[in-house]
């Protein structure tokens, strides 16, 4: 089993602001794995939140080359990743990735049929509108509705009165759209409830509101749910297996992402979880191209809210394979992630 990976840059089409940060830019690591005449690939992405950069995930990966070289099998490759190997999730979820690409290539199926779904079905993705003006917020709904989008994602969080009378002109602009309201862990507990009932006294209805607070505190969550009219969606509280079972009853869904977890098997096993403890599933991203994006549309059969547009925010995507510039992600059908680099 051989390790490769190559860096390249990622520019976004326009930069995007959230509640703790702007972002322009990014590095992306496309890592590479090679057995038997076959290639896997996969995706990490440098990010400040998860405190990974260029250096340290390619030392991370110089690191695992010897690991990976002993396995037999992407199967063993798999095992020795998910057991013996102490690495950041999203370089984990990166190695996860290509191992996967691997088996569906041998095996002639997509990843989807090896996770258990054996039938994939085109699916709406949301897109994300950044922190920005009320008119800024409304001309970019109206343009993401006029391409076909029937979800949005609205980040929120910079100042309360802004974000109530950015959803609001959101929803006349996109009067028929979901709007999931997505503040970053940005407010206080009471902020949050107060935004969402000014919000929904508005006439806006929310299909969902993810993470409305800093992560660490259950308890305010469940505090917020009690109180807000839409679902509850928690992120960065829930990266875990363990994580998900103590959010149980505190709220209404987690957002799985792959970089948070660390791959296809450990976001299978929370998908587990979640469903165990009655929590729906959002699928979430990061910014990435199709590469990094894909394995977790793999999974989106398991999903209520899809949010997986990272590849749709960039100016130039050196991926293909995944569709959503319309708002509906698209598989091809091909052997493992699906995706080729153009």
């Amino acid at each position: 089993m051989r390790l490769d990976w190559e860096v390249h840059g990622l520019e976004l089409a326009t930069p995007l602001r959230i509640s703790r940060s702007v972002m322009s830019r990014r590095d992306a690591v496309r890592v590479v794995v090679g057995h038997d005449g076959r290639h896997g690939h996969g995706e990490v992405v440098t990010s400040t939140y998860y405190r990974l950069d260029v250096g340290a995930i390619t030392s991370l990966l110089d690191g695992l080359r010897p690991v990976l070289a002993g396995a037999g099998s992407p199967e063993a490759a798999l095992d020795l990743l998910h057991g013996e190997v102490a690495l950041p999730a999203g370089v984990r979820a990166a190695v996860d990735a290509a191992l996967h690409d691997l088996l569906g290539l041998r095996h002639d199926v997509p990843v989807h049929a090896l996770v258990g779904i054996p039938q994939w079905h085109d699916t709406p993705t949301a897109c994300t509108i950044g922190i920005s003006t009320p008119d800024e917020a409304a001309e970019r709904a109206a343009a993401l509705v006029g391409r076909g989008f029937s979800v949005l994602k609205v980040k929120v969080g910079a100042d309360p009165e802004q974000d109530v009378a950015a959803l609001v002109a959101v929803r006349a602009a996109a009067p028929d759209a979901r709007l999931v309201l997505d503040p970053n862990g940005g407010w206080s507990p009471r902020e949050a409830v107060g935004a969402v009932e000014r919000i929904t006294a508005a006439g806006v209805a929310l299909d969902a509101v993810e993470q409305p607070i800093p992560p660490g505190d259950p308890d305010a969550l469940a505090w917020v749910r009690e109180r807000c009219p839409a679902p509850l969606v928690a992120d960065e509280d829930a990266a875990t297996v363990a994580d998900v079972r103590r959010l149980a009853g505190a709220v209404d869904g987690v957002n799985v992402k792959l970089a948070k977890c660390g791959g296809l098997r450990p976001a299978l096993e929370i998908v587990s979880a979640a469903r165990a403890g009655g929590l729906d599933v959002m699928l979430g991203c990061l910014v990435a191209s199709s590469l990094g994006i894909a394995p977790a549309v793999h999974l989106v059969g398991h999903a209520r809210w899809v949010d997986l547009d990272g590849h749709l925010l960039l100016a130039h995507d050196p991926w293909s394979g995944l569709g959503g510039e319309d708002g509906t992600l698209r598989l091809s059908g091909a052997p493992g992630l699906g995706v080729v680099r153009r």
